[in-house]
């Protein structure tokens, strides 16, 4: 799992630099996935907690064998880590 590169901002594992963000001069940013961050800025204004809310469906439809109240407990642990919200 520490060798998986993760989206600093929505915890998405970063799985190839197509899912990569980019910078404000078209550059791939390797912190931020395309989802969360384009031409060097957040694409949502949120709260850490909006964004927990938010991964949620997205982390429960990918990992069916988890609940939704599992998956916010495992964001609200791992959040904090993630360079957006420290």
């Amino acid at each position: 799992m520490d060798n998986i590169k993760y989206c600093q901002s929505c915890a998405m594992p970063l799985q190839g630099e197509e899912l990569y963000g980019t910078n404000e001069d078209g550059s791939k940013n390797q912190d931020y996935c395309l989802y969360c961050y384009e031409k060097g800025v957040f694409k949502g204004n949120m709260t850490m907690g909006e964004m927990i809310e938010f991964c949620i469906p997205h982390m429960v439809k990918a990992n069916p064998n988890i609940s939704e109240q599992e998956a916010r407990e495992c964001m609200y642990r791992f959040f904090p880590k993630l360079k957006r919200w420290r």
